[in-house]
């Protein structure tokens, strides 16, 4: 009976794995699904000038997206040519919603370069993703894809960074530099000497600018290599940017860079509108200054109405220039003696006499006319 009943009870429990097993496994395919974007068009082929809905599903929530058509691309190689290849000027932004999913119209336009085409979608901001989906521009040309040339073929194994940091010169606008860092690994069967890479910067959602750098080294099959490769912006570049990296043609890697805003140069405006003024309005004050007319002191004194001086004391200089003291004050002066001298010993008087001979007077009783001086005879 026991062992009737483990029987039993073994087949109703593998009878419940049997059950649960596709149960777990479309759960965890509907879970990888949903990690991975993807999107779906309303036409597959349209012509110059006709337009189709995009619509995706998979994305992270309210992540701003960037769609457009893209030649000479296939969803298994991605765009090799970056946005180049792309209608960028007739592309059209979305935002995901909260559950990663949108919904956009996009005119058709013909890429740069020759088809096979995609539609493109990729993120703006934030950590890149990208997904691509055939689609056929009508009449727009077609030439194949170029063949991947060499054996050796690189790989990016890690997540690429940007080193480095800003300087007191870059807050005052010099060029900011990073160092963008990645190992990579050759996946291929022959080893890769002196690769020469594409370093691209670009500004929001225009196409970025690719620079040649060549890393000096050989990396062996199934070797790996940490790559440093410097990366420079022009002076005074703020905003958001992102720095790409190609090799052979495809874009390897992409990294967001958020560049600060150099505040000393916005200091140094301010500082300089506030001192210029400053300055030209002391030399404007200086200069007029030196050109106003002097006042005199007679200008000064006739300021205002003259009061007439009532019986107030003359100033001794007043007395001394009849010029100040007007008509009416102008009076005889009077030499008065110092009480020590008395007339007969004037010393004025004396420096006359000797100056300048007197005549003797008549009646004087020292004259020798005069009749009351006794002469020197006798009596007769």
């Amino acid at each position: 009976m026991e062992k009737g009943r483990n029987r039993t009870s073994a087949v109703v429990l593998c009878a419940l794995v049997l059950l649960l097993v596709p149960v777990f496994a479309g759960a965890a395919g509907r879970a990888a699904a949903a990690d991975k974007p993807s999107l779906k068009l309303s036409e597959s082929q349209a012509g110059t000038g006709g337009s189709l809905t995009v619509t995706g599903t998979g994305w992270r929530p309210k992540a701003l997206l960037m769609i457009l058509i893209c030649g000479q691309a296939e969803p298994s190689r991605g765009v090799p040519g970056g946005t180049n290849s792309c209608a960028n000027s007739d592309g059209r932004a979305a935002t995901a919603d909260g559950e990663g999913r949108f919904s956009r119209k996009l005119p058709v336009a013909e890429p740069p370069v020759p088809c096979p085409c995609v539609v493109h979608v990729s993120t703006i901001t934030g950590e890149k993703t990208e997904a691509d989906v055939v689609f056929q521009v009508a009449g727009h040309s077609v030439q194949p894809l170029p063949e991947e040339t060499g054996s050796g073929r690189l790989s990016v194994l890690t997540d690429t960074r940007l080193e480095g940091s800003s300087g007191l010169l870059t807050w005052f606008g010099a060029p900011p530099a990073r160092e963008l860092v990645l190992t990579v690994g050759n996946v291929g069967t022959a080893p890769v000497k002196d690769p020469l890479f594409q370093v691209g910067t670009s500004h929001g959602v225009f196409a970025p600018k690719w620079e040649e750098q060549q890393w000096r080294g050989t990396i062996a099959p199934g070797r790996k290599a940490r790559i440093a490769l410097p990366v420079e912006l022009v002076a005074g570049a703020h905003g958001d940017y992102s720095v790409s990296l190609k090799y052979g043609g495809k874009v390897l890697a992409e990294r967001p860079w958020d560049v600060g805003r150099p505040w000393g140069v916005t200091l140094f405006w301010l500082m300089l509108c506030v001192v210029v003024p400053a300055a030209l309005f002391r030399a404007g004050m200086a200069v007029v200054d030196r050109v106003r007319p002097r006042r005199t002191t007679t200008a000064r004194r006739r300021r205002g109405p003259r009061l007439p001086r009532l019986g107030l004391p003359t100033r001794k200089s007043d007395a001394a220039d009849p010029s100040r003291t007007g008509p009416a004050q102008a009076e005889p002066r009077t030499v008065r003696t110092l009480p020590w001298f008395t007339p007969d010993t004037d010393p004025r008087a004396t420096a006359g006499q000797l100056s300048a001979p007197q005549e003797e007077d008549p009646t004087s009783p020292t004259s020798p006319t005069s009749p009351t001086t006794p002469t020197g005879k006798g009596t007769t």
